[in-house]
């Protein structure tokens, strides 16, 4: 198969007429510029497609539900968070799925070709194993099989409550398990996977240091040869129980006990001190920043100006789906630090504007958490590509750079034309190619849960 578009963003920068071969392997067989359309595929603008870096799919179904205000005199994360795990004990696995693939339909339509689930219901209401350790993994596959997203599926590691080691309370029973019946729970996960296209991988997620004890992270990360996630440093209570347990900040505690690679991908990070954020940026590990969730749950604003100016990797997620969107991901994250600063294009830099600086920044970072060959146009890589509709409004003669700044600052998802995630082409002329099919799976999970929410 062969794609031509009039105007591309290569891993050499900006082209003309280009020309894309896909192989039968789902990577880019060759790229050509200043090529002739004979018989290729016309699509719009081309771009490298990101990975959704950081997603709780089943969170999906919650949005719009957490916007009143309860008993508490200030609302919180922590209040959110005990809202979420009423709405999580209602769920089924059937639920489970419907509510994936809707999410992984939208990641698609927004513009992300694959999904990095960090993925932590396992169990049934009250605690009890589903008598297939791995149920609720293979739910997120059997999605995935029907989205045609590609996938990096991380299983959560998820044994206490607090630094304390106390057991998990009743919100969080259904996340559990010791170290040997989580590593069965991974082996069965990794088998079912296998039956998804050879794209498509596995890693793991330690939930935070709150949830693990910090000596078995060695342990949880020997499991998998691809991906480790954590949550770090994303509320000032965990910052605090932090140091007072382990005698560090978190951001200090994981520079000084941890080997941090691009392998390596820590989630959040919105309550760091300025040394941290510059150690941390230059140690090589990707911050996977969720911009809207953490704008809804009051988590604070990362330092991005000071992360970029370090050399740092970013990768862009959207955590708990209250909305998925990719350009209001990347708005939110530039938009913050005018706030913060008092100033404009803080993340622009002397030689590409804010727009290509944030989402080449995306589409790269994204790559290193997703574990994925991903985030250029370039022969060998994944292809995973995104096509802008260049008669949109307000791509009318747009060229280079302009184009990212429009689509991310005036855009949405609807200049979003065509999506490949590994060659497979599951958007066209902006929708699904199975959304009728996804969202009456969706619609049948909602009518079922009902007033329960």
């Amino acid at each position: 198969m062969e794609i031509w578009a009039e105007q591309a963003l290569l891993a050499t920068g900006w082209a003309r007429d280009v020309r894309v071969s896909l192989g039968p392997d789902g990577r880019i067989a060759g790229v050509q510029t200043d090529a002739a359309r004979d018989g290729a595929q016309i699509t719009g603008i081309l771009l490298p497609a990101p990975a959704n870096a950081h997603s709780h799919a089943f969170q999906r179904a919650m949005a719009g539900l957490s916007e009143r205000r309860g008993p508490d005199p200030r609302d919180s994360f922590w209040t959110w968070r005990k809202l979420m795990y009423r709405f999580l004990d209602h769920l089924t696995p059937d639920h489970v799925q419907a509510i994936a693939a809707l999410a992984q339909m939208e990641m698609l339509e927004a513009g992300y070709a694959c999904n990095v689930e960090f993925h932590y219901l396992h169990h049934q209401p009250g605690g009890v194993p589903y008598a297939n350790l791995a149920e609720m993994s293979e739910r997120i596959i059997a999605a995935t099989a029907q989205t045609g997203i590609g996938l990096t599926l991380l299983p959560v590691q998820y044994q206490y409550g607090g630094l304390d080691r106390r057991p998990l309370g009743a919100g969080q029973i259904r996340f559990g398990n010791d170290l040997d019946r989580f590593a069965r729970l991974y082996q069965g996960a990794a088998a079912a996977l296998a039956q998804l296209p050879a794209d498509c991988r596995m890693g793991v997620a330690p939930h935070s240091l709150r949830a693990v004890a910090p000596e078995t992270l060695a342990q949880i990360a020997a499991l998998t040869d691809g991906p480790v996630h954590m949550h770090l440093a994303e509320q000032q209570a965990e910052v605090d129980e932090v140091r007072a347990a382990l005698g560090a900040r978190p951001v200090e505690w994981v520079l000084d006990n941890i080997a941090l690679h691009s392998g390596v991908t820590l989630i959040h990070c919105t309550r760091m001190l300025p040394h941290e954020t510059t150690a941390l940026a230059q140690s090589g590990a990707v911050a996977g920043l969720c911009p809207i969730t953490e704008a809804s749950l009051g988590d604070g604003i990362f330092d991005a100006a000071r992360w970029f100016g370090a050399g740092g990797a970013v990768a862009i997620g959207s955590d708990s789906n209250i909305r998925i969107a990719l350009t209001e991901e990347l708005r939110q994250l530039e938009y913050s630090q005018r706030l913060r600063d008092h100033a404009r294009t803080v993340l622009a830099s002397r030689a590409h504007s804010t727009g290509r600086r944030l989402f080449q920044a995306a589409a790269q970072g994204g790559a290193l958490a997703a574990g994925r060959a991903c985030g250029v146009i370039a022969p060998g890589m994944q292809a995973d590509l995104l096509a802008l509709d260049a008669t949109h409004l307000d791509l009318l003669e747009r060229q280079g750079d302009t184009l990212l700044d429009s689509f991310i600052f005036a855009g949405d998802e609807r200049m979003v034309l065509d999506v490949w995630s590994a060659g497979r082409h599951v958007v066209k002329a902006g929708q699904h190619i199975n959304r009728q099919e996804i969202i009456a799976g969706y619609r049948k999970a909602m009518r079922d849960l009902g007033q329960t929410l």
